[in-house]
C-alpha cells in the first residue's frame, strides 16, 4: 500500500469560485500563442467578463443547471468563453475533440455523434469553421439545441447561479485506448482536490510558476493539469495549438524560453518527436534552464526517450533534473503519482519474461521508467485478478482511492460497478511497486499470451524506438491466432515514413528479436495516419487488430479542395435533415 501525504482543504469548493478567486487576485493570466508566434494575452478578470457573456447566451437559449454542454472547440478564446460560460450556468461543459484528421471525417461523425449522445448533450458549442462540419453530428445525435457558434450565442443578461461542490463539474471521456470511450463524471469537489494536489507538488511555497502547454484542452492534463490548474494558483499559462506544435514542435521550446516557463506537460511521443523534428537552427537563442518541470505522463515512459531528450537538448541549458515521470487518468482527474525531483529518472532493469510469465522481479535487460510516489490524498495498491493485495515486487492491477476519484461513469452504473467498489478505483493498468514507488507494466486487456506467457506489448514496440524508417510512437505490437497456427503469434503493425529503407521490414524483425528474444509472426508496414488513435492521440490496438482482421485498416484519404467541397456539402445536408425529423 503506497500513501500520498494529507492533502490540505482546497482554498476554492468549485472551479467558479476559483475562477472569481483568480479575477479578484489580478495576478497571472493566459496568453495564446498561435503559429507565427503572435500572443494575445488575456487576464482573469477579462476571462470571468468573457465567461458571464457567454453564460447569459447560454441562459438566453434555454440552457438550465445541470444540462449537458458539448466543446467542439480547438484552443482560443472561444474554448474558454465555452467552458467557463457553462459552468458559471451551472450547466456541465463536455469538451471534446475538433476535426483534425480531415481523411477520417466518417469515424469522427460516428464516435463524436455516440460521445454527445452517451453524455445526453443538449447544445454543441463550435467555432464557424467547426460548426460548417458537423451537420452528420447534429443529424446522428439530434440534440435539442442544435449545433451553435460561440460567437452567435443570443444575447442575455447573465443571472448567477449557486454551483455546489457536489455538482458535476465536468464531463471528460476516458481515452478508449482499449474500449470505447466512456463519460467520467468529475464534480466540482473532484476538481478542486485535484487541483489543490497538484498546487502542493508544483508550488508547495505559495511561488506562482509560470506554465507552458500545447496539450489538448479536451484532454483531462490539458484541461486540469494546465488550463485550471493555471486558474486555480492563479498562475500565468502560455497556451499554444496542439495542431501547431505537431506541425512544428520547435513552438514549443521557444515557447518555455522566451516566457521563462517552469513547468510544461507532455506524453512521451512529444519528447520523440522533438528529438526528430527539432532543428538546430530552430534553437538559436533558446535557453531551457528554467524549465525544472518537464513532466511526462499520459502514455508509456520510455527510458530510453528520456535519456536522449536530455542529453540532446542539456546545450540549450536543459537540467538533467527537469525530467520527471508521472502517471494518472481521466478517472481519477489526472494526478495519481509523480515522481520525486532526482538527478535522472530512476530506471529499474527487468527481465521482461519473468516479469510477465511469473509476474515477479528479477534482473534483466528491459528498462521500465518509475512514475514515482502516490500524490497528496491518494491510496494506492497492487491486487491480483481476485481482489488480493499483492506484496512490493509483484504485478497487478493498480487501484487507487482518493478525493479526486470519479464518482462514477454518467449514466452507466454497471460499466462504474466494474471499476468502483468502496471507494477503491481499479484503474485496468498493471504495475507494481518498488522501493515505495509505482512501475507501469502495461494495459490488463493489451497483454499478449506468446508461448504461454504473458507480454505486455510496450515491449515490442519500444524494440523499434529510434529505428530510421519508422515513425516515432507509430507501432503496435498484437497478438492473433493466424489460420493454422497452433497458437498466439506477434504481428507488428508499423507506420513507415515515405522514405524509408528498403529492408525496413528485415531491420524490425531484427529490432523486436534482438531486445526481445522473440521474432514476429509478421509485419505489417503501413501507411502514415493508417493505425487508428484515441481523442488524446493514444494507439487503439485492439481496433487495430479488428481493422486488420476485417480488412478495413487503411490511411485516411486524401484531402483536397473537392474531398473539403463535398464534406462541407454532406453536412449541410446533415443540417437539414437534422431539422426535419
Amino acid at each position: 500500500m503506497m500513501r500520498g501525504p494529507p492533502l490540505p482543504a482546497p482554498h476554492s469548493p468549485t472551479v467558479v469560485a476559483a475562477l472569481e478567486r483568480a479575477a479578484q487576485l489580478g495576478t497571472g493570466g493566459l496568453l495564446l500563442v498561435d503559429r507565427h508566434e503572435r500572443e494575445e494575452a488575456l487576464d482573469f478578470a477579462a476571462l470571468r467578463a468573457l465567461a458571464e457573456r457567454t453564460a447569459g447566451g447560454l441562459q438566453a437559449l434555454g440552457v438550465r443547471p445541470g444540462d449537458r454542454v458539448a466543446l467542439v472547440l480547438p484552443t482560443g478564446r472561444d474554448f474558454l468563453a465555452a467552458f467557463f460560460g457553462a459552468q458559471l450556468a451551472g450547466a456541465v461543459p463536455v469538451p471534446l475533440y475538433p476535426p483534425v484528421r480531415l481523411g477520417r471525417l466518417a469515424d469522427y461523425h460516428a464516435s463524436t455523434a455516440a460521445m454527445v449522445t452517451a453524455a445526453r448533450a443538449r447544445l454543441v458549442l463550435a467555432d464557424g469553421r467547426t460548426q460548417r462540419l458537423l451537420g452528420e453530428v447534429a443529424r446522428l445525435a439530434r440534440m435539442d439545441l442544435g449545433v451553435r457558434e460561440v460567437a452567435s450565442l443570443p444575447a442575455g443578461s447573465f443571472q448567477p447561479v449557486a454551483v455546489e461542490a457536489g455538482a458535476l463539474g465536468v464531463i471528460q471521456f476516458s481515452s478508449g485506448s482499449t474500449s470505447a470511450p466512456k463519460p467520467v463524471g468529475l464534480t466540482h469537489g473532484n476538481l478542486v482536490a485535484q487541483l489543490e494536489t497538484l498546487r502542493q507538488y508544483v508550488a508547495p511555497g505559495g511561488e506562482t510558476p509560470v506554465g507552458v502547454s500545447w496539450l489538448p484542452l479536451y484532454h483531462d492534463m490539458g484541461l486540469i493539469g494546465a488550463l485550471l490548474s493555471a486558474v486555480y494558483l492563479p498562475g500565468k499559462l502560455v497556451l499554444l495549438s496542439p495542431q501547431d506544435f505537431l506541425v512544428q514542435p520547435a513552438l514549443w521550446l521557444r515557447a518555455l524560453s522566451r516566457h521563462k516557463g517552469v513547468i510544461s506537460p507532455a506524453p512521451n511521443f512529444a519528447y520523440a518527436l522533438c528529438l526528430k523534428r527539432v532543428k538546430d537552427e530552430e534553437l538559436d537563442g533558446v535557453d531551457l534552464s528554467g524549465w525544472s518541470l518537464a513532466l511526462n505522463g499520459a502514455e508509456p515512459v520510455s527510458v530510453e526517450v528520456l535519456r536522449r531528450f536530455s542529453a540532446r537538448f542539456a546545450r540549450w541549458g536543459l537540467r538533467p533534473d527537469a525530467l520527471v515521470p508521472v502517471y494518472g487518468l481521466s478517472e481519477a482527474s489526472l494526478a495519481v503519482t509523480f515522481s520525486p525531483r532526482r538527478a535522472t529518472p530512476r530506471a529499474l532493469p527487468v527481465d521482461a519474461q519473468v516479469l510477465a510469465a511469473e509476474g515477479r522481479l528479477e534482473p534483466g535487460s528491459r528498462e521500465l521508467a518509475s512514475v514515482g510516489c502516490a500524490v497528496h490524498g491518494v491510496e494506492l495498491c497492487i491486487r491480483d485478478e481476485a481482489g488480493v493485495e499483492l506484496p512490493p515486487g509483484r504485478v497487478g492491477r493498480v487501484h487507487v482511492r482518493g478525493p479526486s476519484v470519479m464518482q462514477g461513469y454518467d449514466g452507466l452504473a454497471e460499466a462504474t460497478a466494474e471499476v468502483l467498489r468502496d471507494g477503491w478505483l481499479d484503474t485496468g493498468d498493471l504495475g507494481f511497486e518498488h522501493e515505495g514507488e509505482l512501475f507501469l507494466y502495461g494495459r490488463a486487456k493489451d497483454v499478449l499470451v506468446l508461448r504461454g506467457a504473458n507480454r505486455a506489448p510496450q515491449e515490442f514496440e519500444e524494440a523499434l524506438d529510434g529505428l530510421v524508417g519508422v515513425r516515432p510512437g507509430c507501432a503496435v505490437a498484437l497478438g492473433h491466432v493466424p489460420e493454422g497456427a497452433e497458437g498466439e503469434e506477434l504481428l507488428l503493425l508499423v507506420e513507415a515514413l515515405e522514405e524509408s529503407p528498403e529492408d525496413l521490414e528485415a531491420q524490425v524483425r531484427a529490432a523486436v528479436a534482438a531486445r526481445t528474444q522473440v521474432t514476429p509472426g509478421e509485419v505489417v508496414l503501413l501507411a502514415p495516419g493508417t493505425l487508428p488513435r484515441t481523442s488524446s492521440g493514444k494507439l487503439r490496438r485492439r481496433e487495430a487488430l479488428r481493422q486488420y482482421l476485417a480488412g478495413t485498416l487503411s490511411p485516411p484519404r486524401p484531402v483536397n479542395a473537392l474531398t473539403v467541397g463535398a464534406e462541407l456539402a454532406r453536412s449541410a445536408a446533415g443540417y437539414l435533415r437534422s431539422r426535419l425529423t
